[in-house]
């Protein structure tokens, strides 16, 4: 008795339904593990012989598993790591997705196999993850992992539907990067405008009390500033608080 795969057009649904779940998702904030998990989490929703899914980012340490739907595959994640192959290495390392069934690789990945197997996992389907770098943010080089206890899982068709997914997946990560700097940029330029008008009063008001110079007003913040190994705004600060007090 063979397995019949799922209808064309019931994976299609899958696939565009979880696209437009990571859509919404990906209006929150989150730093990129939590994004990760939530790509993960879809991911398993879109294909439906997914039992497990992971995602393996690569560092310049060593690889890591930055997301999963299930402990259980922390095992055969990190046999690919130690041994240095395996079909979620090759995907990020190539670019391009693998297919693996342990029946027939068993000599290309014996470690990956055997742990698999222990696993009850029967076929794998490993797709290549990326997403631009952002600032200080490096480059995300990686693979979204799926993991099946069905022999027959995984075609030709489901790998063009996780390639679009996973796609999607890196542009809504490099894009949700890309405005959380545009944020952090408007509230830094927020904080210097704040700085420098505390810094313009307190030239005001040494001028008024000392009679010198703007000059001269800001020369004495900034030796205050250096002998105190105080920020210049809080220098500035300080000493506006402390005419406020004297009133």
């Amino acid at each position: 008795m063979t397995d019949q795969r799922p209808d064309e057009m019931d994976r299609l649904e899958n696939v565009s339904e979880a696209i437009e779940s990571l859509q919404s998702l990906f209006t929150e904030d989150g730093a990129l593990d939590d994004l990760l998990q939530r790509v993960a989490v879809s991911g398993a929703e879109a294909i439906l012989d997914a039992d497990y899914v992971s995602i393996s980012v690569l560092t310049e340490s060593a690889p890591r598993t930055a997301a999963c739907t299930d402990d259980r595959v922390l095992p055969l994640d990190r046999e690919q790591y130690s041994s240095g192959r395996g079909p979620c290495l090759e995907a990020a390392d190539v670019g391009r997705p693998v297919r693996a069934v342990m029946s027939d690789d068993a000599q290309r990945w014996p470690e990956f196999v055997t742990a698999a197997r222990a696993c009850g996992v029967t076929a794998t389907l490993s797709v290549p993850l990326l997403a631009d770098r952002v600032g200080e943010q490096p480059e995300l080089v990686g693979s979204l992992n799926i993991y099946s206890k069905t022999a027959s899982a995984f075609d030709p068709f489901d790998e063009a539907l996780m390639r679009l997914y996973v796609l999607t997946a890196g542009l809504l990560i490099t894009n949700a990067r890309r405005w959380q700097r545009s944020r952090d940029t408007i509230a830094q330029l927020g904080e210097a405008l704040t700085s420098r008008s505390v810094i313009d009063q307190a030239k005001g008001a040494l001028r008024a009390v000392h009679g010198c110079s703007e000059e001269e007003a800001f020369q004495r913040l900034v030796k205050e500033s250096q002998n105190t190994n105080t920020k210049l705004h809080t220098v500035a600060l300080n000493f506006l608080d402390s005419l406020n007090r004297a009133d």
